[in-house]
C-alpha cells in the first residue's frame, strides 16, 4: 500500500489541487491510503488522541470527501503546531512514501522561494515531496 500525506491549509482551492493531484497518479485508488492533516491552533485542539476536531476543518471535510468519493481509504491526522514539524512527524508515524503539499499563488519574485512551511518540508523530508497549485471547484 502507497501512503500519501495531504497536508492541507484553510484554502479550499489549495485543498481541491492537492486531492485531484492524488487521482491523477497512474495507479487506482485501492493501491494507495491518503492521510489527510491539518494543525489545529492549540486552543482547538480538544484531545489531541482525539481526531473529531480536524473532522470540523472545512478543507480537511473538502479534501476526504473528493477522495473517498473516488474510492480512496482516507485517515485524519491531527497535525501539531509548528505545522512542518507536525507534517514530518506525521509523515514519519504513517510511514508515509510521499506528501502533497499545496502552494499559494505569488509573485515572480515570491516563486522563488516557497513558504516557511514548504520549504521546511521539502528540505527535511526523507520521502519525496511534490508541491501543487490549486484547482477550483
Amino acid at each position: 500500500m502507497y501512503r500519501i500525506l495531504v497536508p492541507v491549509d484553510t484554502d479550499p482551492d489549495r485543498a481541491r489541487g492537492q486531492a485531484a493531484f492524488v487521482e491523477e497518479l497512474p495507479t487506482s485508488a485501492e493501491n494507495i491510503e491518503v492521510i489527510v492533516t491539518h494543525a489545529l491552533p492549540p486552543d482547538d485542539v480538544k484531545d489531541p488522541d482525539d481526531a473529531d476536531g480536524i473532522e470540523q476543518v472545512e478543507t480537511v471535510q473538502l479534501a476526504r470527501d473528493y477522495l473517498e468519493d473516488r474510492g480512496y481509504a482516507v485517515t485524519l491526522a491531527e497535525g501539531r503546531l509548528p505545522p512542518a514539524d507536525g507534517i514530518l512527524d506525521i509523515a514519519e508515524e504513517h510511514e508515509a512514501d510521499h506528501i502533497v503539499m499545496g502552494s499559494r499563488k505569488r509573485s515572480p519574485t515570491g516563486k522563488v522561494i516557497f513558504g516557511s512551511v514548504s520549504q521546511q518540508v521539502l528540505l527535511e523530508s526523507p520521502v519525496p515531496v511534490t508541491v501543487v497549485g490549486t484547482k477550483s471547484a
